[in-house]
């Protein structure tokens, strides 16, 4: 890559200013956010739906300051990547915070977060979450396919698929899984998303063991992951595919025991 000359980055300069405004703004906001939850802690899981989705819209602007360094210098803006991976990270703490970081746990665990928020509808849970997906996806694809933040996007989007699963209020839920109950198909889809990125979670927790990290904490995850799972679906009473995920859970427990034991039989060698 040739030199980048002084007036592509003066004219970079000045196009990213505004965004590093609202930026500026938004951090702003958020430390006087922080400050009443410290003072006063009522209401404070709607503040930090309102603190995760502002962070949200920092990751927009991050991208949008990284897309203008290609289109502008030729180039990636690492900074730029990295600082919209941290506030990913936070949106979710703030979301965590929310609805809890349970992957399979009894509803009643957690029941009384959700209790909480109870005027956060299901199309602005639904709203949000795809939201954050869509933040996770646009930073992966920022950083390119080999990236060496790769396999730290499993943990981020394993969580991500577990706050979508907790935002789910299972007292009211299945009851509102009639075609005749107004919202119903925005709780379809968002069951089918959450659905979808709990066996994700589960392939790619297991893919990092096996391709990267070597390590049985890592399986575990992946196993926990379908556990998770197959409660939901034991929740909303669908049987078939219940019956079908015991039989993989199995499978893969048998195989990460085989392993475990393959490791200690190497380790005393």
């Amino acid at each position: 890559m040739g030199k980048i000359s002084s007036t592509a980055r003066s004219k970079y300069t000045e196009r990213i200013k505004e965004y590093k405004t609202q930026v500026e703004e938004i951090l702003a906001k958020e430390k006087n956010i922080l400050g009443i939850i410290d003072d006063d802690p009522d209401d404070s899981s709607y503040k930090r739906l309102i603190l995760a989705d502002d962070s949200l819209n920092m990751v927009s602007y991050y991208l949008l300051m990284n897309q203008l360094s290609l289109t502008f210098l030729g180039v990636k803006n690492e900074n730029m990547l990295n600082d919209a991976r941290k506030r990913i990270y936070q949106s979710i703490i703030y979301l965590e915070q929310v609805v809890t970081d349970y992957i399979d746990s009894p509803f009643s665990d957690y029941e009384e977060k959700l209790e909480m928020i109870t005027n956060f509808n299901d199309s602005q849970r639904l709203d949000l979450i795809k939201k954050l997906g869509f933040s996770i996806a646009s930073v992966k694809e920022g950083y390119g396919g080999n990236s060496r933040w790769k396999w730290s996007f499993v943990e981020i989007e394993g969580r991500f698929g577990t706050i979508s699963k907790n935002f789910i209020n299972l007292k009211t839920f299945v009851a509102g899984m009639d075609p005749r109950v107004e919202g119903y198909d925005i709780r379809t889809r968002h069951l089918s998303l959450v659905k979808d990125l709990l066996n994700d979670s589960a392939k790619r927790y297991r893919e990092k063991y096996e391709l990267s990290t070597f390590r049985i904490d890592d399986f575990k995850k992946a196993i926990l992951y379908l556990s998770a799972l197959k409660r939901l679906l034991s929740m909303l009473g669908d049987i078939g595919s219940i019956e079908e995920l015991k039989k993989k859970i199995d499978i893969w427990k048998a195989k990460m025991d085989a392993d475990q034991r393959k490791k200690e039989t190497n380790h005393r060698k």
